[in-house]
């Protein structure tokens, strides 16, 4: 694919991102018009400027940073393993996560303890959780060479955690275990503006990481034997693309909780109009297609001309089945 091609479809990507971050924020139980947008956005006073600057800003902006990390991470996850299906929760951080979600939500009542439960309570339990997953993680790497074994390594963490926060759910009280439910369902719309400082940190480090990685990423696809006569040293880089996955992953899933197959469904959508490996076009197009998917699954979840709003994993799903259904048909994962 050449550089006059690449660069139109990132402007088109990036056109659309824009025009999705203005229809995301005029879309909700009060719709506004683009006037209406213009003079909250500046004026600063009014039922419009309330609405965008304590609501509907946030929520975009949380979408923009959600959907580009995620996907970046899912591109990092399937450059490192070289397999199609890898995402960024393959690690065990997002299960990490869940499980002290689900104690500080669900364990206080049967442990004589009393947790204090807020979105900042919430979001420290979900980054303790992934940050020891994490360390885990970092650990092993040290010591196994082969990136297959650290996958299954990955997984094996996450079925382990899955099982005691099922055990947990078993136990819980229902008021408990519907707060918990909520918060798996994933959302956006919670983050206020300090809250979205730190998020915006933690992506921005690790997209910034992640385009510095690109000649590594590049090596590392076409194999680690290959990679080594690059003169690339495949044990560092694999240990900052698992960091730099996971500080992102970790951070979405504190403040916005699992966001299900935006992370392995966008570096394929991307490929579709982009038909490249070059992860110098193929990462900055990754990007901005996680943030156009996620704020069009906001956009859909809203039920545009209606009051309710749906899960947001319920979109991310419908979207990202299909992309994984294909892709295993295309790899030929299954024999008919």
């Amino acid at each position: 694919m050449n550089k006059t091609s690449s660069g139109l479809v990132l402007l088109i990507f990036a056109f659309g991102l824009g025009a999705l971050f203005l229809i995301n924020i005029s879309l909700g139980s009060v719709s506004l018009s683009l006037p209406e947008i213009l003079n909250g956005l500046f004026s600063k006073t009014g039922m419009a400027s309330e609405i965008l600057w304590q609501f509907r800003l946030p929520k975009a902006l949380t979408c923009i940073l959600a959907g580009s990390a995620l996907a970046t991470g899912g591109l990092l996850m399937q450059t490192l393993f070289r397999n199609p299906m890898a995402g960024p929760d393959v690690l065990g951080l997002t299960s990490g996560a869940s499980l002290f979600v689900a104690v500080l939500l669900m364990a206080s009542h049967y442990s004589g303890l009393l947790l204090i439960q807020s979105s900042w309570s919430v979001a420290i339990a979900a980054g303790m959780g992934g940050a020891l997953v994490f360390l885990l993680i970092i650990n092993i790497a040290r010591y196994v060479r082969d990136n297959t074994a650290l996958l299954i390594v990955g997984l094996m963490i996450s079925a382990a955690t899955s099982s005691i926060v099922s055990v947990l759910q078993f136990t819980s009280q229902a008021d408990d275990l519907q707060t918990f439910m909520i918060w798996m369902l994933g959302s956006v719309g919670s983050t206020n503006w300090s809250e979205l400082l730190v998020l915006a940190i933690m992506v921005g480090v690790g997209l910034a990481i992640s385009i510095a990685l690109i000649k590594d990423l590049n090596g590392l696809l076409l194999g680690e034997a290959y990679a080594l006569n690059l003169g690339i040293n495949t044990k560092r880089a694999r240990v900052i693309i698992v960091i730099t996955t996971g500080m992102m992953v970790g951070a979405i899933t504190a403040f916005c909780g699992p966001i299900a197959f935006v992370g392995l469904a966008v570096p394929h959508l991307v490929r579709l109009f982009m038909p490249t490996s070059d992860h110098k076009i193929l990462l900055p197009a990754v990007m901005l297609g996680g943030a156009v998917l996620l704020l069009c699954c906001d956009i859909l979840a809203q039920l545009p001309g209606s009051t309710q709003v749906l899960p947001l994993n319920a979109i991310t799903s419908l979207i990202g089945a299909p992309v994984v259904i294909w892709m295993v048909i295309k790899t030929k994962r299954i024999s008919v």
